[in-house]
């Protein structure tokens, strides 16, 4: 039977902590990855990469939380950890540096985002190829700092051929296959392209209440992104439907 502090057991636990952040369970995935985050750096040290691992995933539920100061200051640490442990052109430093891209983005700073985000995107694409789910990710954080930006049509280029290529690997129903088709449909609504945008809402949101369930943060956002869009498309008795008790 494996101890507590067995590296097995840490990553478990890591893991755990990581799927309740998937559910929306915010609270628990940040207490368990602080836990987790102590026991790695006594048993491991700081710069192994099972802790920058836990400290970049603790940076992460941090952001998705609000606390984006705290996930930016972490972000960076573990940037220039696994720099110095990994190499610049380590999958795990890729990852650090889109996450930072995400936090500054989060907190508004668009311009330093986008600068890291489409370097972010140069180097998957030549150390990973196009159809890694790292560059999957890329392209797609560009494209919503691009659409957040202002820059909408640049936005839907890219978006379009992220759906297209996560709907081919991925799957229809994949969590990354259905955030880039909301995403998509918020790029088409900001561009005047309402009617699209309400096509794509309405099947994104089938298909999230039916992966996730109708309480899932990601099925919260698109009943109000369609909410929304039938708000711009004059269609009010289709918004109080659609945000209306499920």
């Amino acid at each position: 039977m494996l101890g507590a502090d067995h590296p097995d057991t840490l990553t478990t636990r890591d893991n755990l902590a990581g799927a309740y952040r998937v559910v929306g369970r915010l609270g628990e995935a940040i207490d368990v990855f602080e836990q987790v985050l102590d026991d790695r750096r006594r048993v491991l040290g700081d710069e192994h990469p099972d802790t920058l691992t836990t400290r970049d995933n603790l940076a992460g539920a941090y952001r998705v939380a609000g606390r984006v100061n705290e996930a930016i200051d972490v972000f960076e640490q573990v940037l220039v950890e696994r720099r110095r442990v990994l190499g610049d052109e380590h999958p795990d430093t890729l990852t650090t540096r889109n996450n930072l891209a995400v936090a500054y983005q989060a907190a508004g700073r668009l311009n330093k985002a986008i600068d890291v985000y489409e370097q972010v995107l140069a180097d998957c694409r030549r150390l990973l190829g196009d159809e890694h789910p790292h560059t999957l990710g890329a392209r797609n954080n560009l494209a919503s700092a691009y659409r957040e930006a202002g820059r909408v049509g640049e936005a839907i280029d890219v978006y379009e051929g992220v759906f297209t290529d996560c709907r081919r690997l991925l799957g229809d129903e994949h969590p990354h296959t259905l955030t880039t088709r909301n995403n998509l449909a918020n790029a088409y609504r900001e561009a005047g392209r309402v009617d699209e945008a309400i096509d794509v809402y309405e099947q994104v949101l089938v298909d999230r209440r039916r992966v996730l369930g109708d309480e899932h943060p990601d099925t919260l956002t698109t009943r109000n992104n369609l909410a929304v869009a039938y708000q711009v498309a004059g269609r009010v008795d289709c918004r109080r439907s659609c945000n209306s008790p499920v």
